[in-house]
């Protein structure tokens, strides 16, 4: 689905460096906003996605680290923001029964 464009450097938070991932995925799907906005940023998806699995979710505020976190240990929708090079805003959204994760600007939301 998406290429691997660049090396990227380990992050500095502590949940990069989990090698199990939190999250089940489930189905991967994104919107044609967020694919042209990877695609403008040289970005790979998957690189992304693997950080919100992880529990690396990007720029939240730590309030919303721990609603994320709670939500794991509950069954809840989980919610990542990074900010891809050219400024754009990507969520990345795992819904409560892990069937589906979505790659979405948060514009588009």
């Amino acid at each position: 689905m998406f290429e691997e464009r660049r090396q990227r450097p380990p992050e500095a938070d502590p949940a990069a460096e989990r090698a199990v991932p939190l999250l089940e995925l489930g189905q991967v799907v994104a919107t044609p906003g967020a694919l042209v906005a990877l695609s403008d940023a040289h970005e790979s998806g998957e690189w992304y996605l693997a950080r919100h699995a992880r529990g690396d979710w990007g720029d939240l505020c730590a309030e919303d680290r721990a609603v994320n976190r709670q939500a794991v240990r509950l069954g809840q929708r989980v919610l990542s923001e990074y900010r891809l090079p050219t400024g754009e805003k990507l969520w990345i959204i795992t819904e409560w029964d892990r069937s589906v994760t979505t790659l979405l600007l948060a514009s588009e939301y």
